[in-house]
């Protein structure tokens, strides 16, 4: 299982870096996570969309959907498929009119999820759980049952407990990191003190911060997740394009 970073900034891109945006693959099956703004130009890159075999989508904010329009004209406008005729698009049913608009003639067709479901996409089987944010989100946590391996991603949430269990040994854990660990009042985002210690508590073997803010220095925003994480988990900053091995 190997996971790609296509875009890590919270709310708008920024320095020639898009918003939320993963690519996970295990052998030949290529799962899109979220396509914020600026994920096709860094998709393209990686792989030509086309080959995508499913797309699922952790909440419907601009910054982790901008680009499922431009995702479903690339559909459109082309040709060739590789893996199937039409793509799947996973996406919460709590958001009616944000759900039929996955659907896009010859081109990409909406799956639903929700906190109770478990469903398997290709290798991997994911869960989900609906966290605290202003519209309905949903972490999720994908298990690739060749191996057992776990990816977990809280996608934006403020802390809360439910958190630990659901991550629970993972064996990478992304986690929504958009303020600085001084950062207080009701937040709608979990802080880097908050990730470092959602990673330790729930076992998780590596920790990458992401939906990062646009200001501030970021090794400073790792430095803090590592010191409430502790010394036994890896933590790093996302770098856009390049794979990580799971």
């Amino acid at each position: 299982m190997k996971l790609t970073v296509l875009g890590d900034y919270g709310g708008y891109p920024y320095n020639n870096i898009g918003t939320s945006g993963y690519l996970l693959t295990s052998d030949d099956f290529n799962l899109l996570i979220d396509c914020g703004s600026g994920v096709m130009l860094s998709l393209e890159q990686v792989i030509d969309p086309l080959k995508l075999n499913a797309v699922i989508l952790s909440h419907y904010h601009a910054d982790h959907i901008a680009d499922v329009g431009v995702l479903q004209y690339y559909w459109q406008l082309h040709d060739q498929r590789y893996n199937t005729d039409v793509l799947p698009i996973y996406g919460n049913t709590a958001d009616q009119t944000h759900y039929n608009q996955l659907d896009w003639p010859n081109s990409t067709e909406k799956e639903p999820f929700s906190a109770d479901s478990e469903i398997e996409v290709g290798p991997f089987t994911m869960t989900f759980l609906k966290t605290i944010h202003p519209v309905s989100a949903f972490a999720i946590r994908i298990k690739e049952r060749s191996t057992g391996k776990i990816l977990s991603y809280t996608a934006d949430t403020r802390y809360f407990d439910g958190l630990i269990d659901f991550v629970k040994d993972s064996d990478m854990l992304i986690s929504d990191t958009n303020f600085f660990e001084d950062v207080d009042g009701e937040l709608w985002h979990m802080t880097s003190k908050q990730s470092g210690r959602l990673a330790r508590l729930s076992n998780s073997k590596n920790l990458l911060i992401s939906h990062l803010p646009q200001h501030g220095s970021h090794l400073e925003l790792l430095k803090q997740a590592q010191k409430a994480a502790g010394k036994d988990i890896h933590v790093e900053l996302p770098e856009i394009r390049r794979t990580i091995s799971i």
